[in-house]
């Protein structure tokens, strides 16, 4: 049913797990900054200590090996490789910390998936502009090739920049994420271009300096639900769910994947408001014959996948620019799809596969790696988490379908998350992992959800090339 090469991961990100928030030479990120701040987060909790990782690497390593994952997806904290966000000063301490974790895996017989940006940005860097500065791009750059050239003898499969949707929308225009900011319909679209500038830079280094010599591969992981009409047979709901997939997966994939460019029906629609308001710029941006080229700019199509909508005209923020209202796509929950945890997460597996067809479809049959995917719980601790086993059950079930009966190339599926973490404004209220961190406990006990027992099953059916 999968391929023998099929890449069986875990994923998690720096500042959800490693804590040691200024430990040995380490600068502040917008993260730390974020979370410091009076009711940024649910019970003004935050990622200073998190899981301990820093400390406790070994504890997450059993955990790998207890599950026989193949891969490994873990991000890089930029503030702790260069605490300033330059190359003027290195952080050997930082640099000696992830030699560790990337040789103990290699040793172990697990390849690492390494992910130079989730979320944390140093600070000093937001404080010059952040990702609204156009000199961000080439900042980014100078940190890529920095972990390229120390990290990529070893390191065969990178990830530049995850979920730029995310960081674009619910850091600056939402407010919700770090840095905060609520400039509506203006600086989101501004600081998903400059992240789209900067992914295309690391790639054109890595692909030119780099890549004869250590033959990986580069890309950059977009987030994206599948949306569907409401009503399949009504011309306006069919043309809502096209501008949601345009607006959210389309807004970085169109431009990489597809035409170099923006998806037209994501700039007609922003036009079309901004005209309506009598705001006379353009909000989009339109990418520089001075920057490398960013169609082509990635060896695989990285997903990360949780949810489905239905979708309708609607949504809007009435006679302001905002997202929303370019959008005009109004967001709903089938009643029939069980929510897991957190109210937005609503349980579709078959989602997953119309997705990856869609990927298929849309942007030349890529090969795709499954880089997030996962079901929360909230409220009482559940070891024996039965949902969440069928839930792993059933999607790596549609992943099949989509490889078999679509034709997809899918490579590799990670799910979210290896451990209970720090789950940014949610902070550790929402747990998504195959291990339990027992975060009243000094010592950050790790113990083994059933979902992580039962995966652990599949993976080793599917490693030893078991019919189905």
């Amino acid at each position: 049913m999968f391929p023998r090469d099929f890449a069986w991961g875990a994923g998690t990100a720096a500042y959800q797990i490693e804590g040691g928030w200024q430990a040995d030479g380490k600068g502040p990120s917008i993260w730390d900054t974020f979370c410091h701040e009076n009711g940024r987060v649910f019970g003004e909790q935050n990622g200073d200590v998190a899981c301990n990782s820093y400390e406790l690497w070994e504890k997450d390593l059993e955990c790998i090996q207890q599950l026989g994952l193949t891969h490994y997806r873990l991000s890089l904290s930029w503030a702790r490789l260069l605490p300033d966000g330059t190359t003027r000063h290195v952080n050997q301490t930082g640099v000696q910390y992830y030699n560790k974790v990337i040789d103990d895996l290699l040793a172990c017989d697990v390849s690492p998936m390494v992910t130079l940006y989730h979320f944390d940005l140093p600070q000093t860097l937001q404080d010059q502009g952040g990702w609204k500065s156009p000199g961000i791009a080439t900042l980014f750059d100078s940190y890529a090739k920095f972990c390229f050239q120390t990290f990529g003898d070893r390191v065969k499969l990178w990830i530049t920049i995850n979920e730029p949707h995310v960081c674009a929308k619910l850091g600056h225009e939402d407010g919700i994420h770090a840095p905060g900011l609520k400039e509506k319909g203006t600086a989101a679209y501004l600081a998903g271009h400059n992240m789209l500038r900067a992914h295309a830079m690391a790639w054109h280094s890595y692909n030119s300096v780099y890549r004869p010599q250590q033959k990986g591969a580069v890309s950059l992981a977009l987030n994206s639900d599948w949306f569907e009409p409401s009503d399949r047979h009504c011309s306006e709901d069919v043309a809502a769910a096209e501008r949601d997939l345009a607006f959210t997966l389309g807004w970085f994939a169109w431009p990489v994947f597809v035409t170099g460019d923006y998806p037209e029906i994501m700039r007609t629609a922003i036009d079309a408001q901004s005209e309506k308001l009598r705001y006379g710029a353009s909000r989009l941006p339109s990418f520089s014959s001075d920057d490398p080229a960013i169609l082509g700019t990635a060896d695989f199509f990285a997903l990360n996948y949780y949810t489905s909508r239905k979708v309708k005209p609607g949504g809007g923020c009435g006679e302001t620019l905002c997202i929303k209202s370019d959008r005009d796509a109004e967001e709903v929950l089938d009643s029939s799809w069980p929510i897991c945890g957190v109210s937005w997460l609503a349980v579709v597996p078959y989602g997953l596969r119309k997705l990856l067809k869609y990927i298929k479809d849309t942007f030349n049959n890529p090969e795709v790696y499954i880089t997030e995917n996962g079901f929360s719980q909230v409220g009482q601790l559940q070891i024996e988490d039965v949902q969440r086993c069928e839930f792993y059950k059933d999607t790596i079930m549609e992943v099949a379908k989509a490889i078999h009966q679509d034709g997809v190339n899918v490579r590799g599926y990670f799910a979210w998350s290896l451990m209970d973490n720090f789950e940014w404004a949610d902070g550790f209220s929402v747990r998504f992992g195959l291990f339990h961190v027992d975060f009243c406990d000094a010592k950050l006990r790790r113990t083994i959800y059933r979902s992580g027992r039962e995966y652990a099953k599949i993976i080793a059916k599917y490693k030893s090339g078991q019919p189905r």
